[in-house]
């Protein structure tokens, strides 16, 4: 593979013929977005396409604030059991579909019915809806939800066009009508994904590209080479290990902000037949694997210091933080004596699927290395990220390195992953008390007692371990100096308003 795109140059010489004047903003993703539905997609960079494309109900601030975007206010009931909706006036559909509550409607009664949908658990609370005029809405609720907010400000709260949506059914996602600033254009799958400017959009000043172009790029290196050439504008996730060369080039410039989120490794405990495995059966041989692993060796080795070491959803700066269960420093002895308690001390083999690009693949080379100490053999198998979350949703893996990026209310950390019927339990997870908990946890508006909830759960999942979290990473940004306006944010979204670029 050349450091520049044989493909980029291409599609840059054809787009000559859109007109001397227009602009093409690229963006260089670590890898290829998943299927292009907010009600079925799961991947990180597939959430930052629908930054430009689709519009949510609400969105956040950089200081983790909840604002209008589609609404333009929200009022909570005396008793917090529904909260009602006005909306724009202003906004439709790129298929020229009107927004309105109406729509609203539909969406909501979508992700909730949709047979491929993920958005089930995250609007679970919501028992009904009631259009009150063109544009307002109320949304009925089966008990408080201290966290319907902050489902609406991602993915659960994007809206698409409802006469797309039923035409086109489950394959939506091959092409996508939302309301966002940009239009989707087209895609070839591990090339490009190119969005059009929306012209009708509602804030469309604040918009200054006519195209959007994201192509996914898993090897670091050739990432930094095409950004240092001028064949991209924008690099996501760059790695630790170029920091430094970064910075001392004279025309890029680096922004960063704090992750929500997590990276662990995921195990199969409970979802379909590779479930049936000592790792998937015995928490022993999951809790040995974590004592083995020192996060703050993979910090410096991987990251040179770049992350913060992790063992909780959430990290250890973060309020909802378990203190009762601190970072644990790494113990081969106390890890051989559990797989020992378990009946493997002569050893024990692990498969471990990865995605395809440099930082994972090194991340787990790091602990492969560790734990081999402690008996444990770690086998990896490599897959490109689209496919290996296929696999994990089919039940057809072992062990996942995977990690997630964060939301803005605790439950987005937690709850889709570890409860029965959560959206996003690929572990296959089931606990009674758990469940009960992290509802419960839901429904308060009383900070101290979610906290207590949270805990709670964190001391029967910490015995359990059906995820083994080992870092919480910074976003970093790496960016042409020719660009202009780019504002860090902690989900690490991209947002285009106001973001500009000086042609040299």
């Amino acid at each position: 593979m050349t450091l520049t795109r044989m493909t980029l140059a291409a599609a840059l010489l054809g787009a000559t013929a859109i007109g001397a004047q227009a602009q093409d903003l690229r963006i260089a993703l670590q890898s290829d977005a998943d299927v292009l539905d907010p009600d079925q997609s799961r991947t990180f960079v597939g959430r930052i396409v629908y930054t430009s494309l689709c519009d949510k109900l609400v969105d956040i601030t950089p200081d983790l604030e909840i604002i209008p975007q589609l609404a333009t206010g929200w009022e909570w009931s005396e008793d917090n059991t529904s909260v009602t909706f006005t909306l724009r006036e202003d906004a439709s559909f790129h298929d020229g579909t009107p927004f309105n509550a109406e729509a609203v409607a539909a969406n909501i009664e979508r992700s909730q019915t949709l047979e491929e949908s993920r958005r089930k658990s995250e609007l679970a609370s919501i028992t009904g809806t009631e259009v009150l005029g063109e544009y307002e809405i109320r949304l009925d609720l089966s008990g408080p939800d201290a966290t319907l907010l902050a489902q609406l400000a991602d993915r659960a709260g994007m809206m698409i066009s409802p006469a797309a949506a039923e035409e086109a059914g489950a394959d939506f996602g091959l092409n996508p009508v939302c309301s966002g600033p940009y239009a989707f254009e087209e895609r070839i799958a591990q090339d490009r994904i190119v969005l059009s400017k929306f012209d009708d959009y509602w804030n469309a000043d604040e918009y200054h590209f006519d195209t959007v172009t994201f192509l996914p790029i898993p090897d670091t290196t050739v990432r930094l080479a095409n950004l240092q050439s001028g064949d991209i504008d924008i690099l996501e996730r760059l790695a630790a290990t170029d920091l430094a060369q970064v910075e001392a080039d004279g025309g890029i410039n680096v922004e960063s902000a704090v992750s929500l989120g997590y990276q662990g490794i995921t195990f199969n405990v409970g979802n379909g037949e590779r479930a049936d495995t000592p790792w998937g059966q015995d928490s022993r041989l999951r809790r040995a694997l974590s004592l083995a692993i020192g996060r703050d060796i993979i910090n410096q080795v991987v990251f040179e210091g770049a992350a913060a070491p992790g063992n909780q959803p959430f990290p250890p700066n973060s309020p909802w933080y378990d203190a009762d269960y601190p970072v644990p420093e790494r113990d081969v002895e106390a890890a051989r004596a559990l797989l020992e308690e378990a009946g493997y001390g002569d050893g024990i083999t692990l498969e471990v699927q990865v995605p395809n690009t440099n930082v994972p693949l090194q991340l787990m080379q790091v602990v492969q290395s560790m734990v081999s100490e402690a008996g444990i053999t770690i086998e990896i198998t490599s897959k490109e990220f689209a496919t290996q979350l296929q696999d994990q949703t089919a039940g057809d893996y072992t062990a996942s390195q995977v990690g997630w990026s964060g939301r803005v209310d605790p439950d987005g950390n937690i709850h889709q992953f570890v409860t029965t019927d959560g959206g996003i339990n690929d572990s296959g997870y089931s606990n009674e008390e758990v469940d009960r908990l992290l509802d419960e946890a839901r429904a308060s508006n009383d900070q101290a007692e979610r906290k207590e909830l949270y805990d709670q759960a964190r001391d029967i999942l910490n015995e359990d371990a059906p995820l083994v979290y080992l870092y919480h990473e910074t976003w970093t940004w790496a960016i042409d100096d020719a660009i202009e306006g780019f504002v860090p944010y902690p989900d690490g979204m991209i947002r285009l308003s106001g973001v500009t670029k000086t042609e040299g």
